[in-house]
């Protein structure tokens, strides 16, 4: 069972998912050209369906599984872009206009390429697989960046991770648009009004997933039933999904909860506690956990392997590669992504519209552009709907497989001459404390020469940050004298008005030799932090307050405010609370036992 978890564990992440693709791909190649080639072909033919008195649906298990079970990966898509849009990178609109641009040209220029290539050899039906070249296959994108890309390219991920986003809209529009037939306006209507309810669903603020999940099963029925591919379904509904960033409040009310459990563990407790927990987090979030899993190891997989199995024996593979369509597929996908992203991305840069994200270089960006010419899963999905049971389909799909492997191949040189030629090792935000702690300098809780430090980045109207700092005390109780506990401040003025005159006032009390009162007494107060309250707390805490009110506006203390905040930029913070353990940045859950363990290996 410890195998099987780790190998589970493995294949979680980016580039354990990308491997599993490769694999089951290369089994389904191997499979169909082999003797049981007709047992892979009969497989696929196998009728299977559902019938509950008029309601009923019958296909084969290749339908199933590219009208079935694809569209919860698409509905996955739209919760994944609904999350950005509402929380994530595409949030801040002027962030998002350089990988929104680059996405849409990532779209349009290979198809142009496509056509370019198919329609001058003749066209014909081959013009028709136009969609094959749109999409961008975001796991093996990610997970070929994390084999191929700089050791840290957090950022890098980010962008690109938007510009898929844009990338998947557009190809499930195509595939929904474009690619289906003998549309039934009835059932249309009933899947936009299925669409309605998810709408009211969200406005209604309803946070159990059940009634969400019930409504995309007979939206996904009525789509299938109107003849529109359910891609396209799928996508919307999941975009209809709301999602928001937990709120302090949402997390006390699930702690007091779970506090009536402690003292009276009963079920009615029990139940409170789950429904708090539920409400706390978005369905948009919890639903993305729990398909998560499932389409990276079932779907995705199943997909490749009914997908991916093309009878290269009786000249196809000859065939293919004399092929103006497989050219075109590999032109548009490898080509055409490389050229449309890079170049509108550096473009807009030198127009002045938009900027790369900090730690990312052009050399990154052009690597990120060519790994983006893997298409294989919307392509091949759009390889059955175009060419269906046409020899064009196995020649559209070596061209599928052999971008995948072009651009996975230049994706890597690029990124070793970008490296080489142009430093870009990495492709992220600055991971070292800048500058180092400096008793003399900083603010410090506990022994001043202990072996282990933590420093907090901290805004003093963050609510996050009014729990996080309390953690001092279990790391103190923990670690005892080998401790050491720094903060610095870094005020978001866009979000909290009053955080960087709050700080001046710590500051100030820190001048008197009471930083630490103030700091604690500032967290308790987070609703009233002007001036004429700040002064009240200095008279609360003792202080000398005309003289705490001269350093409140100084200039020579605002300036050490800006100097924490200008560390906090040059190490890498760009929210709060972010903590630093022994001088490194520290990334995910920054709960007390989190950051034990952290600080325990690094003392190991």
């Amino acid at each position: 069972m410890t195998i099987l978890r780790g190998l589970t564990d493995r294949i979680r992440t980016e580039p354990g998912a990308a491997a599993l693709l490769a694999v089951v791909t290369v089994v389904a190649l191997v499979w169909a050209n082999t003797p049981l080639s007709g047992l892979y072909d009969d497989l696929w033919h196998v009728p299977a369906g559902f019938s509950l008195g008029p309601v009923g649906v019958e296909m084969d298990l290749h339908h199933w599984v590219n009208d079935g079970l694809m569209v919860l990966f698409f509905f996955l898509v739209g919760l994944e872009v609904r999350h950005e849009l509402a929380e994530g990178s595409l949030r801040d609109r002027s962030a998002a206009i350089l990988p929104m641009a680059a996405g849409v040209a990532g779209v349009v220029l290979p198809v142009l390429i496509y056509v370019a290539v198919v329609g001058g050899a003749g066209g014909g039906e081959g013009l028709g697989g136009w969609g094959v070249v749109v999409g961008t296959d975001t796991a093996f994108l990610l997970g070929a960046l994390a084999v191929v890309g700089p050791a840290m390219s957090n950022q890098l991920r980010v962008f690109l991770l938007a510009l898929t986003v844009v990338d998947d809209f557009l190809a499930v529009a195509v595939m929904g648009v474009f690619y289906s037939d003998d549309v039934r306006v009835g059932w249309l209507l009933a899947a936009l009004a299925c669409l309605g309810a998810l709408w009211l669903l969200g406005r209604t603020r309803q946070w159990r997933s059940s009634p969400y999940v019930a409504v995309v099963a007979v939206l996904w029925y009525a789509t299938v039933q109107a003849g529109v591919h359910p891609s396209l379904a799928g996508m919307a509904a999941g975009l209809l999904v709301p999602a928001f960033a937990t709120q302090r409040h949402s997390v006390e009310a699930a702690k007091s909860d779970f506090r009536d459990y402690w003292q009276s563990p009963q079920a009615m407790a029990a139940q409170a506690v789950r429904s708090s927990l539920s409400r706390s987090i978005s369905v948009n979030a919890r639903l993305q956990h729990s398909l998560r899993g499932p389409t990276t190891l079932v779907i995705v997989p199943v997909f490749a392997l009914a997908n991916a199995g093309v009878d290269l024996r009786g000249g196809l593979l000859g065939e293919a590669l004399t092929s103006s369509v497989t050219w075109g597929v590999v032109a548009g996908l490898v080509v055409g992504k490389l050229l449309g992203i890079s170049l509108v991305t550096l473009a807009a840069v030198r127009l002045g519209l938009g900027r790369l994200p900090d730690g990312v270089g052009s050399g990154s960006i052009l690597g990120g552009a060519a790994l983006s010419g893997i298409g294989f899963t919307v392509s091949l999905l759009v390889v059955e709907l175009a060419f269906d049971g046409t020899p064009m389909a196995g020649q559209a799909t070596v061209g599928v497989l052999l971008a995948m492997v072009l651009a996975l191949l230049l994706g890597w040189a690029v990124f070793a001459l970008a490296a080489r030629f142009m430093g870009e090792t990495t492709a992220d935000l600055p991971t070292v404390l800048d500058p180092p702690v400096d008793p003399a300098r900083d603010h410090v809780r506990g022994n001043p020469d202990a072996s282990l430090t933590v420093v907090e980045y901290f805004d003093f109207e963050c609510p996050f940050c009014a729990r996080a700092t309390g953690m001092w005390k279990d790391l103190k109780a923990h670690f005892g004298d080998d401790l050491r506990y720094v903060v610095r401040h870094v005020p978001l003025d866009g979000m909290h008005p009053h955080a960087r005159l709050a700080a001046a006032a710590a500051e100030a009390a820190g001048r008197q030799g009471r930083f630490w009162e103030m700091h604690d007494l500032l967290f308790t107060r987070q609703d009233a932090l002007e001036a004429d309250a700040l002064v009240t707390y200095a008279d609360e805490l003792g202080l000398d307050t005309e003289t705490f009110a001269a350093d409140l506006g100084s200039a020579d203390l605002a300036a050490v405010v800006q100097a924490h905040a200008d560390s906090a930029h040059r190490s890498g913070v760009r929210g709060t609370p972010t903590f630093f353990v022994d001088g490194l940045r520290h990334l995910g859950p920054h709960d007390a036992r989190t950051l034990i363990d952290q600080l325990e290996a690094a003392r190991r």
